[in-house]
């Protein structure tokens, strides 16, 4: 027996917080009977589960694909705005496989975006609980002052609160803007971006540099690429999953 929501992201669907929106909103049903509760548990070899009236079939096996997205593309299967999305992209990687991202970039920012059918993996992997950390190189506006690299470490007020502690150093200093690279565990709206804002810089560049184990490298913006057996598995000890669990 496995929660419901698991079952769902397992089977490729979407993911594990994807699959408990479902829920609430009446989507699923085992059995023939809506299922609302979110501690739900089924077979899902013996129960007849369906998400919006079809049935929900578990996946063969998992994939798990690295991708540099460029700037200017959301992070999303479809834009009602008409705007170039993932969904664009994937029509010919995916061959009928429902792959999803791990996470997001927004609009702007570029770098590296883990894609795969693992829903339990991409819960992990984005739960603040797990602290997988997640490295990104930024040029701002202006050389920052010791004290606010200072601020950024310990944590900077944001409308929600406090960030988390992040790491944070200087790579490069230009006349009038830096190059810096920040680790975060968390993933916030715009995190990064609105912690300078709050220190008074602009962010001008922002690529996600690594995701847990996983590094951008010399991949080209736009390509995708297979991750090898030892970065799935790195990934997933990352993530406090075994080969066992996951397999």
């Amino acid at each position: 027996m496995e929660r419901l929501q698991k079952i769902i992201a397992n089977a490729g669907l979407t993911s594990r917080r994807h699959a408990e929106e479902w829920i609430r909103e009446g989507r699923v049903t085992v059995n023939g009977t809506v299922v609302r509760t979110l501690g739900y548990q089924a077979d899902p070899g013996l129960d007849k589960i369906k998400v919006d009236g079809r049935i929900v079939l578990q996946k063969q096996g998992y994939v798990y694909f690295s991708f540099h997205k460029p700037a200017g593309l959301i992070t999303s299967m479809r834009d009602p705005e008409g705007r170039p999305c993932l969904g664009d992209r994937l029509e010919t990687l995916a061959r009928g496989q429902r792959l999803y991202p791990v996470g997001r970039l927004d609009y702007n920012s570029s770098g590296l975006l883990l894609l795969t059918n693992h829903g339990e993996l991409a819960f992990r992997l984005t739960h603040p609980r797990f602290e997988v950390k997640k490295a990104y190189a930024v040029k701002i506006s202006g050389v920052p002052l010791d004290r606010d690299l200072q601020r950024v470490r310990k944590g900077v007020r944001l409308k929600e609160g406090v960030s988390a502690r992040a790491s944070v150093r200087v790579t490069r200093k230009l006349k009038s803007k830096a190059w810096l690279e920040i680790e975060i565990r968390e993933g916030r709206y715009r995190e990064i971006r609105r912690i300078f804002e709050a220190l008074g810089y602009s962010v001008e560049k922002l690529v996600r540099i690594r995701f847990g184990p996983i590094r951008l490298g010399a991949l080209p913006v736009g390509r995708f690429q297979p991750l090898s057996q030892g970065e799935v598995i790195a990934l997933k000890r990352a993530a406090g999953l075994s080969a066992k669990e996951s397999a």
